[in-house]
């Protein structure tokens, strides 16, 4: 199988158990505004130091892009047909730190705490990796060999970034969920939370954190409910009168620099790895006019 599939989506829950994360034959989706999906200018524009050694969404649909130019010619070499996958313009990709610290104002006035719908080309380039898992067992051995880590995979890896291993993002997700934790308990974000759970309260709602709210098994129903919809908006309320998201941010971009200063070497090497395969990507669709 291929090194990596992007990541699409990241819930609240999923981030607090991370504290214990171009040119083909398909055309592009047409140009869209700047954060084009329904989320807040401040989840939108929220940037934290680790960041910059991790890959977006989009960077790795760059990447996958890249790889699919060399393994249509590597598999029509073996007389074989290699379907691509749709593209994804870079609009319709979540921002990196959206829900981090709770639900997102926009997204939670729509959806309440419910997934929003993900854009179309998001679902067909889904829908076309899990064609790929039903592959015919000769197409999917030339692809990627016995192994799953062989066959044209393998050749057009190295023609890619030669023996450079590819992106590895254990020390980034390790980081990031102990910044998110060691930040959570700092003095100002308790302050913070507190101030939120108080608002909560005084709206009629008893939840410890925004984590606990969004997650609640309540929720799980087809769609929002009333009450779902009213806590959600009480809830993103309470975050804006507690500065919740500016503190938290704060406080973890702090815990984020330290912890950057201490890992220099394991991240510098995390990223020149990433920057690349990124670089490479980029040549090979330049080359194909993409």
């Amino acid at each position: 199988m291929p090194p990596f599939r992007a990541r699409t989506t990241t819930t609240p829950l999923a981030l607090l158990l991370l504290a214990t994360t171009a040119c083909t034959a398909t055309e592009h989706e047409p140009p869209r505004a700047p954060h084009s999906l329904p989320v807040s200018r401040q989840a939108g524009l929220l940037r934290l130091p680790l960041d910059a050694y991790a890959s977006t969404v989009a960077e790795t649909h760059l990447v996958e892009d890249a790889q699919d130019i060399l393994m249509r010619r590597c598999m029509k070499d073996r007389g074989m047909e290699w379907k691509t996958l749709p593209l994804v313009d870079a609009q319709d990709t979540e921002p990196p730190n959206l829900r981090r610290y709770g639900a997102d104002e926009v997204e939670a006035l729509r959806y309440a705490y419910h997934p929003r719908p993900e854009p179309p080309a998001v679902v067909r380039r889904s829908r076309a990796w899990d064609e790929r898992e039903a592959l015919p067992a000769d197409v999917r051995r030339a692809a990627y060999g016995p192994s799953g880590k062989g066959g044209c995979l393998a050749a057009t890896d190295r023609q890619l970034v030669g023996d450079t291993a590819p992106p590895d993002h254990h020390a980034f997700n390790q980081l990031t969920g102990t910044a998110l934790e060691t930040s959570r308990r700092t003095p100002e974000v308790r302050d913070a939370l507190r101030r939120w759970h108080t608002c909560m309260a005084e709206a009629g709602y008893d939840y410890p954190d925004p984590y606990a709210a969004a997650g609640s098994e309540r929720w799980e129903t087809t769609g929002p409910t009333p009450a779902e919809r009213a806590t959600a908006r009480a809830d993103v309320a309470c975050q804006k009168s507690a500065k919740l998201v500016t503190v938290w941010a704060a406080a973890e971009t702090r815990v984020q620099q330290r912890l950057i200063r201490q890992n220099a070497g394991r991240l510098h090497e995390a990223k020149a790895r990433k920057d690349r395969w990124l670089a490479a990507a980029r040549r090979v669709l330049k080359r194909a006019g993409g």
